[in-house]
């Protein structure tokens, strides 16, 4: 309970925060929206009022209605997001990892293309003011720059982004009004049928929505940025963000209206309802919510893979914690693959004009893949059968609509992120088919079986002492059964001598922060074989290192272990023993008997796995006392061997 109240708290604070971190992408669609709409055909009345109210009614139905009323009810313990969603719905219905992968990889696909056309509308004001101006290598440095700094961490730049976000909004708000006051006639557009008539009368209007779409691209952003902001906070603010947003738009149908019969010709609507003596403080003003904008993407593809990796979406890269801010992420390969994705979608468009017709046919698919989990998480709650139906039918049918118009943007672009959407998907799908592979493939025994044998060895003195502790990771969830591999590598590979075993497992909960732990000991009342289970959450990072050191603290204090060295010299000076983690790295056997796309899937995860961080780096080991022993996954040999004896 208090921490709902916690998330429905509404601060000065919080609410500077979420115009720093979650307005980017939406707060500069005006930067290119109205011009995407008018394309190439001649300005007239019906155009301008019909985009106007398709814009505003996008906005009032899409973002504020599903997603700041409904969907940010749908938070995961103050977090939220596709993959929190996915967390809080998926262990009631299987098929339901199909829309999550869908909308995971479509969103992180779109991604790309956003800092991109965020940067180069804003730079492309300049060519107003220095006609022969070269913008692409201004847009390149500004992206590389956005991208080699998340490795520092965004902590010092993300107390600026706030104020800033509030300049731009307060500006987009200021010059939109000033049109507006000029040609208040314009306000007509809020009515509905002026966007009925545009898409059903205008020649070729359906296919407008598509431009309309990119007024609300950012929304999702709303919604994955939950934890970082508070629902309150984002409600509140969003208010303020809204207004700003139309008197803008509005502003720029007014300065349209002045044009009526005219073509656009690569003029800028935002830029033209700027007076003249603003023009270089606007662009820079523009620049900076760009970069902000882009900030906020990259940040949010890091957390996204950081989610995708536990919960089996996504290989084990390597995650790093830049400072000690919560949300403070970098993932150095993701932001290397978005770097390079950048400057191919710059070098290949050239200008923002061509990024438009790219722009949105994805993230219309994550959206639509969002109202099918938010309807099944409405079901789950018990909510009225009627009202999901109507809820999931209205946003289907809604979202069908701009994917229909969107899906005219393919062979201009489009086809770009729907192939990186397509290549994410088809990665999240191997590894998740991968993970259920080796889980029906992995053998389990009884513990209890072997704890006899287990404090034998540890007795025989026979057999050269391997470690004083020697700590296995397992993949065994139950408290009372160990992987067969790990007792063969135990007993069989090499005899491996130890005074206390201990056996580590890792599972994640749908719960995004969970921290604890279970500790199983010998009924016997023997403290050298010892069972830790940790719950961590799904956003928890696993610093195993760090966790069982404190594991072994509280276990010392309540005089549950003895850790110090069993060697006499040592013990008498009360020397702690030494500890040694063995991991057990998988691979595929030759002697299998595996359906074709099972051996497929299988050699595709291995393939990449080897680019991929080792087990004893994600699990945060000290490499110095790690042994990393290969078996092979699946030792199932392919039945009815004919081989026949000849004696000689």
């Amino acid at each position: 309970m208090e921490s709902k109240h916690k998330l429905d708290k509404v601060t000065a604070a919080g609410i500077l925060i979420a115009f720093g971190i979650i307005y980017g992408d939406i707060g500069t669609s005006p930067l290119y929206v109205m011009q995407a709409i008018i394309g190439s055909e001649r300005i007239t009345e019906e155009i301008v009022y019909g985009a106007l109210s398709c814009i505003f009614w996008t906005l009032t139905l899409q973002t504020t209605v599903k997603y700041v009323i409904l969907i940010l009810r749908a938070d995961n313990r103050g977090e939220g997001g596709i993959f929190a969603l996915y967390a809080l719905v998926r262990k009631h219905a299987r098929w339901l990892t199909v829309p999550a992968i869908i909308g995971g990889s479509t969103l992180l696909a779109d991604g790309i293309i956003t800092p991109p056309i965020s940067v180069s509308s804003a730079v492309e004001g300049l060519q107003l003011l220095y006609p022969n101006i070269q913008t692409i290598p201004i847009v390149l440095a500004i992206l590389i720059a956005i991208f080699l700094i998340q490795a520092f961490g965004t902590k010092i730049v993300g107390r600026t982004f706030g104020p800033l976000m509030v300049t731009w909004f307060v500006m987009l708000g200021v010059l939109g009004l000033s049109q507006v006051m000029l040609q208040p006639g314009i306000l007509k557009a809020l009515n509905p049928i002026y966007g009925y008539k545009l898409l059903t009368e205008h020649p070729g209007g359906f296919w407008m929505l598509g431009a309309v779409f990119l007024c609300t691209t950012g929304a999702e952003a709303l919604y994955t940025d939950l934890g970082h902001c508070g629902r309150g906070n984002i409600r509140v603010s969003w208010i303020f963000v809204k207004s700003c947003l139309v008197l803008n738009y509005f502003g720029q149908g007014a300065w349209l209206l002045s044009e009526i019969g005219n073509l656009l010709d690569g003029r800028k609507p935002f830029y033209e309802i700027m007076p003249e003596w603003w023009l270089l403080p606007g662009i820079v003003i523009a620049t900076s919510a760009a970069i902000i904008a882009s900030q906020a993407l990259i940040s949010g593809s890091f957390t996204l893979i950081s989610e995708a990796i536990r919960l089996n979406f996504w290989p084990k890269v390597r995650l790093n914690y830049p400072s000690d801010q919560k949300g403070q992420l970098y993932v150095p390969s993701v932001n290397w693959l978005l770097l390079l994705g950048c400057v191919a979608v710059v070098l290949y468009f050239k200008e923002s004009a061509n990024m438009e017709a790219a722009y949105g046919l994805a993230i219309t698919m994550t959206m639509i893949m969002t109202t099918i989990l938010f309807s099944y998480y409405l079901y789950m709650k018990r909510v009225n059968l009627w009202i999901v139906i109507a809820f999931m039918l209205l946003y289907l049918f809604i979202e069908g609509l701009f994917l229909g118009a969107n899906l005219l943007k393919f062979t201009h672009g489009g086809w770009f992120t729907i192939l990186v959407g397509t290549a994410v998907a088809g990665l999240m799908t191997v590894w998740l088919k991968a993970f259920y592979i080796k889980l029906r493939l992995t053998e389990y025994t009884k513990l209890e079986k072997y704890l006899p044998a287990l404090h034998e060895l540890s007795r025989d003195i026979s057999i050269p002492k391997y470690t004083t502790h020697l700590v296995f990771m397992t993949n065994a969830s139950r408290a009372t059964e160990i992987e067969t591999k790990v007792i063969y590598s135990i007993f069989q590979k090499r005899p491996k001598r130890a005074d206390v075993y201990w056996f580590i497992h890792v599972d994640i909960t749908d719960d995004p922060y969970t921290m604890e732990y279970k500790v199983l000991l010998d009924d016997n009342n023997n403290d050298n074989v010892i069972k830790i289970n940790f719950r961590l959450g799904f956003r928890v990072d696993q610093r195993i290192n760090m966790f069982f050191r404190k594991v072994v603290e509280d276990m010392v204090m309540n005089k549950e272990v003895d850790i110090t060295s069993r060697y006499e010299s040592l013990n008498r000076q009360n020397i702690t023993g030494d500890f040694r983690f063995v991991v057990l790295e998988r691979f595929l056997s030759f002697e299998n008997d595996l359906p074709l796309f099972e051996q497929l899937v299988m050699k595709t995860y291995f393939f990449v796995k080897d680019f991929t961080t080792p087990e004893d780096k994600w699990f945060g080991l000290d490499s110095s006392s790690v042994k990393i022993e290969k078996v092979p996954l699946i030792i199932r040999p392919v039945e009815n061997v004919k081989l026949r004896r000849v004696f000689t």
